[in-house]
């Protein structure tokens, strides 16, 4: 039920605008129509820095940025995350990528034509399609995803700074159990 101003009635305490800050982190739901656009967003809060490649816009060259980058667009070139930040790109149903992705988290529902590296996670909605190999810590993969190339396991970068090999560093056992190695020219007891 709408009241007089157009809003629910049904919402407590006094009645919200819609360009008020609480509805920031809102999920807006689409109705089906002809003109129906469903674009997936990361399971993350919205933060500041989020750039858009919109539907009708082609960028040539390699993209460098931090936080989020949503292509619904076209971009001819490499997509790469700032070094130590916690970026996020989302290419959706509409977007193509023909290039490669080397970002934290990656969220497909479009097309890319080109090797994924995902350091944290990478999630395949169901209408994306990937033409080269994917190189992932986790992934998930919905039913409809297609994948023409490998998909690579590779451990978290925390993880694998853990396993290292320098003398005298800590590594896992056989049995996962970590033990300490003896420093090189270290007696043997």
């Amino acid at each position: 039920m709408r009241g007089p101003n157009g809003y629910s009635k049904n919402l407590p305490g006094p009645r919200a605008k819609p360009n008020e800050d609480r509805f920031r982190n809102a999920t807006v739901v689409s109705t089906p129509g002809p003109h129906d656009r469903r674009v997936i967003m990361a399971r993350t809060k919205v933060r500041e820095g989020v750039t858009l490649i919109a539907a009708n816009t082609e960028v040539t060259g390699d993209v460098k940025f931090d936080g989020q980058l949503y292509v619904s667009g076209r971009v001819n070139g490499n997509i790469l995350a700032a070094d130590g930040c916690d970026a996020t790109v989302v290419v959706s149903e509409e977007g193509v990528v023909s290039g490669e992705i080397r970002v934290p988290i990656v969220v497909v529902n479009g097309t890319v034509e080109g090797d994924i590296s995902a350091s944290e996670r990478i999630e395949l909605a169901c209408k994306a399609r990937v033409k080269g190999s994917v190189f992932y810590a986790l992934v998930e993969m919905q039913l409809g995803a297609k994948v023409d190339g490998q998909l690579v396991h590779e451990q978290p970068q925390a993880a694998a700074s853990e396993d290292a090999d320098p003398a005298g560093a800590k590594r896992r056992g056989a049995l996962g159990i970590i033990k300490q190695l003896p420093k090189a020219g270290a007696a043997a007891s």
